[in-house]
């Protein structure tokens, strides 16, 4: 049995294999598990490369057996980086054929549910009530066209008529208006006060006539 089918359950002879989501989460803990591996490695390189350091000058047998395990450790976690990196890449997988399973199902779901409601439909009978629909439409707008027109009670009126009527009504006003400012032309005037307009002053007399004398002067010189 291969390393993924012991992970995934799979390779039992009549076994039902494994749901995408069941898959996702088996490659999710294995690369929870293969972290934790790698962040030990490092740890251990670490320390190898700290006792290579420490006894390379005092014993150098143990320096160099230090480094061949900082060697290996780093060969692991090579290993296990290459490991990751196809898990997230097949998981990644997974998941978008997940999400493309779900939106076909969620697809087919749709297109079931708009052939049953289509299912009672007939598009000559869709036409007829849509032409039904207008025509009531077309009617009701009719009653309320005749609804909103005046209504006079079976009486209807010239408006010429009524118009001539209108002119001859303001010509009698007018002439009503002339007359009237004609009689105020006989209306008596009041009479001129027969009392004599007062004299100058005296002393506005008396101005004058200096005024004259001095004029007389001037030309007698």
């Amino acid at each position: 049995m291969s390393v993924f089918g012991k992970l995934f359950g799979g390779g039992s002879k009549g076994g039902k294999g494994p749901t995408p989501q069941e898959a996702i989460q088996k490659l999710r803990e294995t690369e929870a598990m293969l972290t934790k591996k790698q962040e030990f490695l490092e740890q251990k390189i670490d320390a190898e490369l700290q006792t290579a350091k420490k006894n390379g000058t005092k014993n150098k047998r143990a320096a160099l057996q230090a480094l061949k395990r900082k060697k290996r450790y780093e060969k692991q976690l090579a290993q296990i980086d290459g490991t990751l990196s196809t898990i997230e890449f097949q998981r990644e997988a997974l998941e978008n054929a997940n999400t493309n399973t779900e939106v076909l199902k969620n697809m087919g779901y749709a297109a079931k549910a708009m052939k049953n409601a289509h299912q009672n439909m007939d598009i000559d009978k869709v036409d007829d009530l849509m032409q039904d629909i207008t025509e009531q439409q077309e009617l009701a707008q009719e009653i309320s066209d005749a609804i909103s027109r005046p209504v006079g009670f079976g009486e209807e009126f010239d408006e010429d008529e009524l118009l001539a009527e209108l002119e001859e009504l303001e010509q009698e006003e007018l002439d009503n208006t002339l007359l009237e400012i004609g009689g105020a032309e006989n209306v008596p005037l009041p009479s001129v006060p027969s009392t004599t307009l007062p004299s100058k002053p005296a002393k506005k007399k008396e101005e004058e006539d200096e005024s004259e004398m001095e004029e007389l002067k001037a030309w007698a010189m």
